[in-house]
């Protein structure tokens, strides 16, 4: 059995426990980590568990807990070189820390685990699509301006995705932040809106992608219900049924002690 556990999801913090036949890896580690471990908890999981960390992009909603984490779990870290080379010579990796570059497909301890290539303002972003030990494909695909190709395929080829639907268009041109950080978030080096992700949704799910979990939803700039409504519709209109054809989730903030099978 398959499960991903989205223990934070959110411009505050991101990480997702992925597991499979009892062995799990995490994908990001934003928060502190004593948040890390009590999400955990409640989940009844432990970093113990974890035989790798791969992280998406150097931005600090998704390496909060690394430094910490890393001088007291002897866990092996995996990113994209410049995500790497950035960590390390800004000093949010401890010496010790067990870096290993990913280029493109890795294995360790029974999962595949094959980089994606995203669009963000950061130094090399990717996202993540990870073969359980029992042959299960999740891809978790956030903080992203456009969905890549590589993405695009990587989704379509899962049971699950977790797929960034960062913002709510209209409320980001109306709301409060300054001009340049809106520019920043809706260009094709920011964040994926509802629109956007919604509008993929049906080439994914008539490829055969049946879970879905919308993620990294803006609090200021986005609701559930905007970012869900969005994508049932797109849904809707291509012919697919909600929980017959496909079922959809928002990732919370912070873990509901919920886990998602696949």
């Amino acid at each position: 059995m398959a499960k991903i556990v989205p223990l934070f999801s959110s411009s505050k913090g991101n990480s997702y426990y992925i597991q499979g036949n009892g062995s799990a890896i995490l994908i990001d580690a934003g928060r502190n980590l004593k948040q890390l471990e009590l999400a955990l908890s409640a989940n009844d999981l432990s970093l113990r568990n974890v035989s790798a960390i791969f992280v998406t992009h150097e931005h600090s909603d998704h390496i909060s807990a690394l430094k910490v984490l890393l001088k007291r779990y002897d866990i092996p870290l995996y990113a994209s070189r410049g995500t790497l080379t950035y960590l390390a010579q800004n000093d949010k990796v401890p010496a010790t820390a067990r870096l290993n570059v990913i280029e493109d497909i890795i294995e360790t301890d029974d999962f595949r685990v094959q980089r994606v290539a995203t669009s963000h303002d950061a130094a090399e972003p990717c996202g993540y699509s990870v073969t359980t030990p029992d042959g299960r494909r999740v891809s978790v695909v956030t903080d992203t301006g456009y969905l890549t190709d590589d993405a695009r395929t990587a989704i379509a080829r899962s049971h699950l995705a977790v797929v960034e639907s960062n913002h709510d268009i209209d409320m980001l041109r109306e709301g409060m932040y300054p001009y340049i950080l809106k520019k920043r978030i809706l260009s094709d080096n920011g964040h994926l809106s509802n629109a956007a992700c919604a509008e993929a949704m049906p080439d994914f799910v008539g490829a055969g992608l049946t879970r879905i979990i919308l993620g990294h939803l803006s609090e200021e700039n986005n609701t559930p219900h905007l970012a869900l409504n969005e994508t049932i519709d797109a849904l809707n209109r291509a012919g697919m049924v909600l929980n017959a054809d496909y079922t959809l989730d928002v990732a919370p903030v912070v873990t509901n002690g919920k886990s998602v099978i696949f």
